[in-house]
């Protein structure tokens, strides 16, 4: 990927030929009063050609220094996108970061251990609040859902009175969303349906 700080900022300037006419290399036609009449000498016919050649020679140099400008500029602002997409994101982010580190100090302090862990807690749900407004959204089944294997993957099977078979007993690793598309499956283990009894009366 070509790196926006390599590209010249200046943009390319064509300099047609000094004493073009003004309609010269804009796409446009030698004027009419500039061909010939029936029966002009091949000198006079070789002319006017030339002066068309010149104007397209023109018109083609001039759209190759507008293209050549069009993508240095493209390539600046796709890097300067690239670099600052985020910056909305991290300054949400930034209250958290101070949160953590009051949580940090408060804890350090705190003899009550579930004074900290209710700290903890609620910066968990701010940095939460603060991912899901961004698009991210948590795919966390309860116990009994039908198994997706679109948004799940299955680790194992266990057996389960309550749960029935092939639906999810347990939620190993939450998975995640961003925007409608799959970041990360959750990680569920199965159930197999209940136990079968017979094996501990042989």
């Amino acid at each position: 990927m070509t790196n926006a700080k390599d590209e010249p900022t200046e943009e390319i300037e064509y300099a047609g030929e000094a004493d073009s006419a003004p309609n010269e290399g804009r796409g446009e036609r030698v004027p009419a009063e500039a061909v010939p009449a029936a029966g002009a000498s091949l000198e006079e016919q070789l002319e006017v050609a030339r002066a068309e050649a010149e104007s397209h020679r023109n018109s083609y140099l001039r759209a190759v220094a507008d293209l050549e400008n069009f993508r240095r500029r493209s390539v600046r602002e796709r890097e300067e996108l690239r670099q600052y997409a985020t910056s909305s994101l991290m300054e949400e982010l930034l209250p958290i970061l101070d949160n953590l580190a009051l949580g940090i100090a408060s804890a350090r302090m705190e003899a009550d251990p579930k004074a900290v862990a209710d700290g903890v807690s609620m910066v968990l749900d701010q940095f939460k609040g603060v991912l899901n407004r961004s698009g991210l959204v948590e795919i966390n089944p309860r116990p009994g859902e039908t198994f997706d294997p679109h948004q799940h993957e299955s680790l194992a099977h266990q057996p389960s009175d309550e749960v029935p078979a092939e639906a999810i007993l347990e939620v190993v690793r939450v998975g995640y969303m961003l925007n409608g598309r799959l970041l990360r499956a959750a990680s569920v283990v199965l159930s197999s349906g209940p136990p079968d009894r017979r094996a501990g009366k042989e």
